[in-house]
Formats: structure tokens, C-alpha cells, sequence
């Protein structure tokens, strides 16, 4: 599976952006998707995840209330809105695929059987 993700930017504090991830290689209806980050000097956390069929989501309490993520099968692509961006939302946030077991289980890193190569989000005070 290859995942790519785009739309990061820059945007001020309480801006939007939207994420896209598009994935190919293998029956993009599998697998869990979900959506990672990591800030300069601080360890890969759970921003966001979803089931095959869209049905379940889970979020970091975080990003609770701001963030929405959905999934398009027809595109084989995986979106994550982002809403009231904050300064402590900057980081590269990694789109990320797990095919066995549940989204909520993508938790940690150690969960995750493919990444996209990150795409960076700055937000400015």
C-alpha cells in the first residue's frame, strides 16, 4: 500500500485546512485509516482514526470537537478537516493504514502496518 498524503500548509490560529490522503496498491476498503503527528522534538502521536466502512471514528482529546476525519472508498482517499487550529497543532502529520484489528486500536505507532510520508502543518499566533 502506498499512502499520499497532501494540503498541509500554513494558516493562522483558528484557521482551516482539510488533509487528504490517497492510498493505491491494494483494496483500499480494508483497512483502518487514520491520521498521525509529530512536532519537532516530541514522539509520533494519535491524532485520528477510522473504520473500513466509516462507521467509527476515534479522536485524540486533543483535537475532540475540531478536527473531523472521513473517507471516500470510491477515491481511495481518507480526509481529515481541520478546524480552530491551534499553535500545538503544528507538527507533520502522517496519514497511516492498519488492516487487522479495529481503529481504535491505532493508538500508538507500534499499531500501524503502512505510513505516508507526512505532510507539514504550521500554524502561527
Amino acid at each position: 500500500v502506498q499512502l499520499q498524503a497532501s494540503g498541509g500548509g500554513l494558516v493562522q490560529a483558528g484557521g482551516s485546512l482539510r488533509l487528504s490522503c490517497a492510498a493505491s496498491g491494494r483494496t483500499f476498503s480494508n483497512p483502518n485509516m487514520g491520521w498521525f503527528r509529530q512536532a519537532p522534538g516530541k514522539e509520533r502521536e494519535f491524532v485520528v482514526s477510522i473504520s473500513p466502512n466509516g462507521g467509527s471514528t476515534y479522536y485524540a482529546d486533543s483535537v475532540k470537537g475540531r478536527f473531523t476525519i472521513s473517507r471516500d472508498n470510491a477515491k481511495n482517499t481518507v480526509y481529515l478537516q481541520m478546524n480552530s487550529l491551534k499553535p500545538e497543532d503544528t507538527a507533520v502529520y502522517y496519514c497511516a493504514a492498519r488492516f487487522l484489528g479495529t481503529a481504535q486500536a491505532m493508538s500508538t505507532p507500534l499499531s500501524i502496518d503502512y505510513w505516508g510520508q507526512g505532510t507539514q502543518v504550521t500554524v502561527s499566533s
